[in-house]
């Protein structure tokens, strides 16, 4: 669950920076990718540690 939340934030913090940069459709569409694959590795550690604490 804490992945999914983590892509979805990645996507929209990849297309708001995109259209901040003043970027057009396809880059808009490459950052989103960009930031959701960052955005699912940064919530898969966060999930791996919390399983490791609590277990």
């Amino acid at each position: 669950m804490i992945v999914i939340l983590c892509v979805a934030a990645g996507v929209i913090l990849g297309i708001r920076l995109a259209g901040r940069h003043g970027g057009k459709r396809a880059d808009k569409v490459q950052y989103a990718l960009a930031c959701a694959i960052a955005g699912a590795l940064l919530g898969l550690i966060v999930t791996v540690t919390l399983e490791n604490l609590i277990a």
